[in-house]
């Protein structure tokens, strides 16, 4: 494996390779909770701490295995690292912060089965990344994720003062908003070569 900076790790995963304006990994959350910047800004600081939790984990996980020759197990542990962090982060919004709690509503529960988190524990590992590259990546991707959710709620926030066709109203208009983020997230892509 070639040496990467931490900085174009962080860069890589966070803009150029969007987990979900590129690799479309994520996509209910950033549908479902990005209608108001608040619950948004707070969605992408619950997924960024999963992440960097499973992330250090999945480096330890994928360290043990290794040494035990079992590397068939990754999944699986992975898997079951996500959920435990994810059922704490969910005890810990619901007795800090009852009212988060219930305007996140089923997706913070649903961080347990989001594709992005244990596409960060699989990726890191492909990569061959070191424990501080693995943090990075997850720091970087969990941004990228915040990213795209802020702004998705900051252009849906904008579309309820909008003149919009009641043809493209609801659903149909953020999707749109959503392909066209994309597009524009393809841009970054220049910078990775």
């Amino acid at each position: 494996m070639k040496t990467e900076s931490l900085w174009y790790i962080f860069i890589n995963a966070s803009l150029i390779n969007n987990f979900v304006l590129a690799y479309f990994l994520g996509i209910c959350p950033f549908l479902g909770v990005s209608g108001k910047m608040e619950t948004a800004t707070k969605m992408g600081g619950a997924v960024t701490f999963v992440m960097l939790i499973s992330a250090m984990c999945a480096y330890g996980i994928h360290v043990l295995l290794v040494a035990i020759n079992a590397p068939f197990l990754q999944l699986i542990s992975y898997i079951v690292v996500i959920a435990s962090t994810v059922q704490l982060v969910e005890m810990f919004v619901k007795k800090m912060s009852p009212a988060l709690f219930r305007a996140l509503g089923i997706f913070l529960p649903l961080i347990t089965t989001n594709c992005a988190i244990l596409a960060v524990a699989l990726f890191q590992t492909n990569k061959g990344y070191g424990f501080v590259e693995s943090l990075v990546y997850a720091l970087g991707a969990g941004a990228g994720f915040t990213l795209a959710l802020v702004l998705m709620a900051g252009l849906r926030e904008q579309l309820e003062f909008a003149d919009v066709p009641k043809v493209v109203k609801g659903t149909v208009i953020t999707l749109l908003i959503a392909g066209i983020l994309s597009l524009t997230f393809m841009g970054f892509s220049g910078l990775g070569s």
